[in-house]
């Protein structure tokens, strides 16, 4: 009988220790179940975690295939990687911004760091995504901009502390049941509120739901920061120690009734939440707020919130609920928003040891982060390299997405089928969970191991073998061997963070062996992070210190403006997308190769209004950019005159827009235009086969 293995769960941000079994006979994980010797979960697990680990529904990839007379078909490793390193190569000597290269928070911290490591020191190119820029740039950008860092100041440990819990724009319950378990635990003893337009399962089980106006979270933040002022319940002393710009913000601030109103909210639901924050309080808020073209705006008005209440101690605080599993750990290592370890982009002290560490020229190194995946499909890249991720169903305005990538020379590596798969010229298997080794980070700064507890299957190679092997074929020297050793891939990661705000320097293989997980920052092998910023001195004397240019924490002006796509007479109708407890990632672990019935949830009284144009139960739902025909679920948790669709699912996006926040280039997925209309028998089933 095999052996247990420790691991980390790799479906969400929570960071679930696992306790894996590989299978007897053969390959593949026998079985699952969590890990009570872990610190992050101490053996809680959630259902959909184990499943897709041990046995996920996607339609696996088993041999490399390369496109030929318009088929893909099988053939060698030795024949689709001398492919895609010749059509990368030619590309790339024409330009290497024509190249353009998309990661992945389903990598492991190595293999995001190899991959970054290839785009920016071997490409050189400005058109490189870790995928976090489609769910938590927002956020990233409201933490630089507020603290000067990325990153929660938070933990989980702050969850049993708060007196109460506010969780908006977010639905940990369906998105990070663990943790969710956690929230509802430790607010028997005090208060949940959610704000969502819709009764999500969250809401279902909260003390309070608010729901604002579709896409107004901004006015609402600005009603309750009003309503603190008015009521004189700010922490002054913290607000003139520890921050810059209360008074310019001040400045901007409309009355609590004028702000609720274009919230679309009562006066009692302000002081609801004025009345929560001015407590010790957790803020929570995820996809709903960062996935906004007011989405920095919007996050660094909650991270106000937070300031001008004090919430800045253990027990409270911002908490932005990370989506993918090692959305955090790209952050810090994968030379998306920054060098490693938040060394900035246009520091030429730290391009300069970035290139040292790589060998590489400096002059190679782009000079600043490069435009989002949006605008880098927009600009018509030549040639496509994406890893563990699926554009073609998750960017925004999917068939503009497909229409770019199908004109490219497109190179697609993964564990499963996908819509981008059968796009591509070149598509390279790669192993999946317990099949891996390396490490990940959580949405809390914790990084714990990876480890694989069945051999990788014959015709299918680990993500960072592939990454490294086109890597030195296409510039030689940049890796040592085709095949590196994760522990020394991290090791050179964590040096390179050395001395930095995300110093990883303490952390080795040795250590997470001893100790199952530390959370950065950890720059001695002693040392492990806890509440950012802050510090209580044994007099009970407490402190704060930002990486800012002042030393404090600042507030921003932000104001609600329009929605880039308002109704009107032809779409008189709102679509907002977010997340079903099977589907993450595109649902390409879950829903077996095939998408199946797109299911809109619409409120009764909707429904009833469009009977004439329902055939048995369906409808299309139709935007400026796309139809797509749906199975209707009448819901009256979902307001009158709003259609909800699940993100994961292939034919969604086909609708969305591609509007970004100018400030992080997170396109606008939760609010569009759309209307009801008879379903299109013509329209076939989406699929990922």
């Amino acid at each position: 009988m095999s052996d247990w293995v420790p691991t980390t769960c790799m479906r969400c941000a929570v960071g679930c220790g696992h306790m894996q079994r590989g299978a007897d006979i053969g390959y593949g994980v026998d079985m699952v179940r969590g890990d009570a010797a872990h610190p992050v979960n101490q053996g809680l697990a959630c259902a959909r975690g184990i499943q897709e680990s041990r046995d996920p529904d996607g339609s696996w990839l088993t041999r490399p295939l390369v496109r030929e007379d318009g088929e893909l078909r099988t053939t060698t490793w030795d024949v689709a990687l001398a492919r895609a390193t010749q059509g990368l190569r030619e590309t790339h000597a024409n330009d290497p911004d024509s190249v353009a290269v998309l990661g992945s928070g389903q990598q492991t911290n190595e293999a995001a760091y190899a991959l970054g490591k290839v785009a920016r020191g071997g490409f050189g190119t400005r058109n490189y995504d870790a995928n976090t820029t489609l769910c938590m740039a927002s956020a990233v950008t409201a933490y630089y901009q507020a603290f000067g860092s990325d990153a929660p100041p938070c933990t989980y440990d702050d969850i049993d502390d708060a007196e109460s819990h506010v969780v908006w724009g977010a639905n940990p319950a369906v998105a990070h049941p663990v943790m969710f378990r956690w929230i509802g635990a430790a607010a028997e003893e005090t208060e949940l509120i959610t704000v969502d337009p819709v009764r999500s399962e969250t809401a279902e089980n909260s003390d309070h739901h608010v729901a604002p106006d579709p896409g107004k979270d901004l006015a609402l933040a600005r009603a309750v920061l009003a309503r603190l002022v008015e009521t004189d319940r700010i922490d002054g002393d913290f607000v003139e120690t520890a921050t810059d710009g209360f008074e310019d913000l001040l400045g901007t601030l409309p009355s609590a009734e004028r702000a609720a109103a274009d919230a679309g909210v009562g006066a009692d639901e302000v002081e609801l939440l004025a009345a929560a924050l001015d407590r010790r309080a957790l803020l929570y808020w995820g996809m709903g707020i960062n996935q906004h073209v007011q989405g920095t705006e919007t996050a660094r008005a909650l991270v106000d919130l937070t300031l001008a209440t004090g919430n800045l101690r253990p027990g409270g605080g911002p908490f932005s609920l990370t989506g993918q599993a090692n959305s955090m750990g790209t952050r810090i290592c994968s030379s998306k928003g920054s060098w490693p370890g938040q060394r900035a982009f246009g520091d030429p002290d730290h391009r300069r040891l970035v290139a040292e560490t790589w060998g590489v020229p400096v002059d190679r190194l782009p000079d600043d982060a490069g435009p989002g995946p949006v605008e880098m499909l927009a600009n018509g890249p030549d040639a496509v390299w994406t890893v563990a991720t699926n554009p073609v169903a998750g960017m925004p305005d999917a068939d503009n997405a497909r229409e770019r990538l199908d004109d490219a020379f497109l190179v697609a590596q993964d564990a499963f089928h996908t819509e981008t798969t059968e796009l591509a010229d070149v598509v390279l298997p790669a192993a999946t969970w317990g099949e891996s080794e390396g490490t990940t980070t959580n949405m809390e700064r914790t990084i714990s191991r990876v480890r694989a507890a069945t051999e990788i299957p014959s015709g299918v190679r680990a993500d960072i073998d592939i990454v490294a092997t086109i890597g030195s074929r296409l510039f030689p020297g940049l890796f040592e061997t085709t095949s590196p050793e994760p522990s020394d891939v991290f090791d050179e990661f964590a040096c390179l963070t050395e001395g930095t705000i995300a110093d990883c320097s303490g952390i080795s293989y040795d250590r997470l062996e001893e100790g199952h997980a530390v959370r950065w920052p950890a720059p001695e092998e002693d040392s492990a992070g806890g509440y950012r910023y802050y510090e209580r001195g044994e007099s009970a004397d407490e402190s704060w210190s930002f990486p800012t240019a002042t030393g404090n924490a600042q507030f921003s002006t932000g104001r609600q403006h329009s929605l880039p796509e308002p109704t009107d007479d032809e779409y008189p109708l709102v679509l907002t997308t977010a997340r079903e407890a099977d589907g993450y990632n595109t649902g390409v672990r879950s829903r077996g190769g095939v998408a199946g019935d797109l299911v809109a949830r619409v409120n009764p009284e909707t429904v009833a209004a469009h009977a004439d144009l329902v055939v048995e139960d369906r409808l299309a739902v139709a935007s400026r950019r796309g139809s797509a025909t749906v199975r209707v679920d009448e819901d009256a948790g979902v307001p009158r005159g709003m259609v909800w669709l699940p993100i994961h699912h292939p034919a969604t996006n086909r609708l969305t827009l591609s509007e970004c926040d100018p400030q992080s280039d997170e396109p606008h997925f939760k609010q569009c235009a759309v209307r009801l209309a008879a379903p299109e028998a013509a329209l076939p089933p989406a699929t990922a086969d």
